[in-house]
């Protein structure tokens, strides 16, 4: 009965290994599956010194996962989804505002172009013309990139809100498996399918925000924001919104009725790239783009109204900088003709002062909140130069998140990922395990009938 016993307990653990060796098999393609193993293990005797003869024993189900690796492969996610959403924009900005022809530059040279042009005759009422066409044509460029730049608020905006829903139903799934691992795990049952389910979720969210994640005994995870605010605790879920009353995104965290306010340039993820690249780059440049439109027109109108077109009649303003203005933000002044022009410095027909000073505007010096004092002629190389330098190091920083990511993704396989060939061996091996145990069980019952033949 002994023989049998363990022999039967054999086939028993052989059949429990098979099964768990066909899970594997059978989800070998399945995205985020860890694969499973089975602990066996010696039944103890029962410590009266005889021979224990108890035969073996499942000891555990294995789930073959190494947190670490988990958590590297989180923070790659969160890192790359960082930079990724920002560099398409940051590109844009980059080809628009650096083309030959559509640049803030290529404007403005043609402008004092115009006017240096209109020092060969300033009575000329087509060079007088082309002067006002080329302010008009500077507007124009002026006005368009800061289009591009207001669509892209509006586009940033829309795309953190839209972030959201997702992201809460993330962070509520991730309570709920919490809950049911929990259930599940009481009971005996195997939760490794859940636990899988469970860390597909908080993948997805460290691609939205930077995370935290705590693994519990009782099988629960913690998941909170790199700045300690709680998303989950147990079954409990955070909510993320942004709140608009003000005028201005605020994202708020409410946890247990609790209501965090976040400073989301640094919560990480996608929604921390968003909100960096808008607060640190995207207004600062439509700021930029502002100021050199305003400062330029001041000046310009100045010197006009410091010359006279003609004897007693001062200048007339050429530009309007108007930043609410529905039409744009930069025009030339409605109305305004080719005898406007204040070309003289003392009203004399053909005198050229005041046009030379108009000229010399270009080598002065300007002020911006991001690059602090530069000359006008530079200003707009100025802002190209930094953009490109943003982009490139964006692009660097996404190139090697990625990397990253895929190198700890291939850690993470080593580890946790179905090796088919592996498989392949073991389910050859349990197999003969069974047949041997069964072939056991066939000699026991052979012995056993010897033994009630000799009685019979």
């Amino acid at each position: 009965m002994s023989i049998s016993y363990n022999a039967l307990s054999g086939a028993l653990a052989a059949q429990a290994a098979l099964n768990t060796v066909s899970q594997n098999i059978a989800n070998a393609q399945t995205k985020g599956y860890t694969r499973q193993g089975v602990l066996l293990q010696a039944n103890a005797g029962d410590g009266s010194g005889q021979s224990p003869g108890n035969g073996v024993q499942v000891g555990s189900l294995l789930r073959f996962s190494d947190s670490y690796k988990s958590q590297q492969m989180w923070r790659a996610a969160s890192d790359m989804g960082n930079h990724s959403q920002t560099q398409p924009y940051l590109t844009q900005l980059e080809k628009v505002m650096s083309d030959d022809k559509s640049s803030l530059s290529y404007g403005i040279d043609n402008f004092f172009k115009a006017l240096n042009a209109a020092g060969v005759d300033p009575t000329s009422t087509p060079l007088r013309q082309q002067v006002i066409t080329a302010a008009d044509s500077m507007s124009q460029q002026f006005n368009s990139i800061f289009n591009v730049t207001a669509n892209q608020l509006i586009s940033v905006q829309q795309q953190r809100s839209a972030i959201l829903p997702g992201l809460n139903e993330s962070v509520a799934g991730i309570a709920k498996l919490n809950q049911q691992i929990i259930a599940v795990g009481a009971g005996g049952s195997n939760t490794s399918a859940l636990i899988d389910q469970r860390e597909q979720l908080i993948d997805s969210v460290a691609s939205q925000v930077g995370v935290e994640v705590l693994n519990n005994p009782d099988g629960t995870a913690t998941v909170s924001l790199k700045s300690g605010q709680p998303l989950v605790v147990g079954n409990l879920s955070a909510t993320l919104a942004f709140d608009t009353t003000s005028g201005v995104q605020q994202l708020n965290l409410t946890f247990a009725q609790t209501t965090f306010k976040l400073d989301d340039t640094k919560v990480g993820g996608q929604l921390g790239g968003l909100a960096s690249f808008q607060e640190n780059t995207l207004k600062p440049l439509q700021q930029s783009i502002a100021e050199i439109a305003d400062q330029m027109s001041a000046k310009v109108n100045a010197q006009l109204a410091a010359g006279f077109s003609a004897p007693g009649v001062p200048g007339a303003a050429l530009l309007v900088f108007n930043p609410a203005s529905a039409t744009g933000l930069l025009q030339v002044s409605t109305g305004f003709k080719t005898s406007d022009l204040a070309f003289s410095s003392d009203g004399t027909p053909g005198d050229s002062g005041n046009l030379q000073q108009l000229v010399a505007i270009k080598g002065q010096p300007i002020t911006l909140t991001s690059l602090g004092s530069l000359l006008l002629g530079d200003a707009d190389t100025q802002l190209v130069g930094k953009l490109g330098i943003d982009s490139q190091q964006n692009q660097a920083q996404l190139n090697t998140a990625t990397t990253v990511r895929q190198q700890s993704e291939d850690d993470w396989k080593s580890t946790s990922a179905v090796n088919t060939d592996e498989e392949g061996i073991n389910l050859i091996e349990f197999q003969n395990m069974y047949q041997a145990n069964m072939k056991v069980i066939a000699v026991a019952k052979t012995l056993f009938d010897s033994t009630l033949q000799m009685f019979g």
